[in-house]
């Protein structure tokens, strides 16, 4: 998992801590998170960190943060690709987005 920019997934969270609940008793602000990080997980945090990569190697103006949220959310449709770059300086092109929902979909 890549942590130097403290950027992790929601599956990654919920891999780590489960690993954690293993080993100790979670904080209260821990189990909220694990229960949080089960709801909302799609994919298993290997698929989830490969999707990422994938999305970063395949468009050219995904950061790792925008990556993973966008990992995060599964977009389905190209509203929700919209919502996420709606606070970036980038703009994001029609052809990205479709790039992006055929990726995601190749792991959901």
């Amino acid at each position: 998992m890549s942590k130097k920019d403290g950027n992790v997934s929601v599956p990654e969270v919920k891999e780590i801590l489960e690993e954690e609940a293993e080993l100790r008793d979670l904080s209260t602000e821990q189990k909220y998170a694990l229960e949080h990080s089960q709801k909302f997980s799609r994919v298993d945090s290997k698929k989830s960190r490969k999707l990422i990569n994938e999305l970063m190697k395949e468009i050219e103006i995904l950061n790792e943060p925008l990556a993973t949220k966008l990992a995060d959310l599964m977009p389905k449709e190209a509203e929700d690709i919209k919502i996420v770059f709606a606070k970036e300086r980038a703009n994001i092109q029609k052809k990205d987005i479709e790039k992006i929902l055929d990726i995601v979909e190749k792991y959901g």
